[in-house]
């Protein structure tokens, strides 16, 4: 498992000759931009709560204002930051890599806004909303209100992001296993590899050939499983990939 400018170089020269690259990201990704992981932000204000009262659907049904107003923060708080060079650093792959598919865990929209297009967020969007009881799509849901809004449905209006406890969006999470079969590269960037469904997609590559190329700056469940690591940010790893496949 080579590292430092050898594994740069092994990395570049298996993106080069990939036919489908298959890219998973994780909450390491954003938190470069500023974004704290979910335990991270429960802290301040947040720091007597834990996931069971803030994301999950019987939290939301026993107290939604709190819930709500736990969101309002953390969108306020996506708002702040900017897409980092880890983020566009993966817009210029997808526009070298012929066939390219990104699958992100993080909800804040980031690779969105660094231009990443047909980005798969299995975890949802924190910006999007839905009703509670239907599921019918929200627009123009104002910030700041201390109480979720409610659908013309009648039911209350809550962020369209998977919690605990909850299904995945089934279309998404066949399009995204169907595609890591189909990958001969997999690129797995920020994520611990610890929250499943999502944590098995590496290893659906890996037994159908493809190759594992994990950057992270620690060493995670994935890494010993993994063709290569590179050890250190995304921000920092992938624009140095960038530059040299550019040449």
């Amino acid at each position: 498992m080579k590292t430092g400018a050898a594994g740069i170089e092994l990395a570049v020269d298996w993106l080069k000759n990939c036919k489908f690259l298959f890219v998973l990201t994780g909450a390491g990704v954003s938190k470069e931009s500023g974004i704290p992981t979910f335990r991270d932000a429960l802290e301040g204000l947040w720091a007597n709560y834990n996931p069971e009262e803030l994301a999950t659907p019987q939290g939301f049904k026993k107290n939604p204002s709190l819930v709500w107003q736990w969101y309002d923060s953390r969108r306020d708080k996506v708002k702040e930051v900017e897409p980092n060079p880890g983020h566009f650093a993966l817009v210029e792959i997808q526009k070298i890599v012929p066939n390219f598919f990104l699958v992100t865990q993080n909800v804040d929209g980031l690779h969105i806004r660094a231009g990443s297009t047909d980005v798969v967020e299995i975890h949802g969007n924190i910006s999007r909303f839905k009703c509670f009881d239907k599921h019918h799509e929200q627009a123009d849901v104002p910030g700041g209100l201390k109480e979720p809004p409610k659908c013309d449905c009648g039911s209350l209006i809550r962020p369209d992001v998977v919690w605990f406890g909850e299904a995945m969006p089934e279309k998404l999470l066949r399009s995204s296993f169907a595609a890591a079969e189909k990958a001969d590269l997999a690129l797995v960037v920020g994520t611990s590899g610890l929250v499943q469904p999502a944590a098995s997609l590496p290893f659906v590559a890996k037994q159908n050939g493809a190759r594992i190329i994990e950057v992270n700056p620690n060493r995670t469940e994935l890494t010993d499983s993994c063709d290569l690591f590179l050890e250190g940010p995304s921000g920092m790893v992938l624009p140095e990939i960038v530059e040299k496949l550019r040449r």
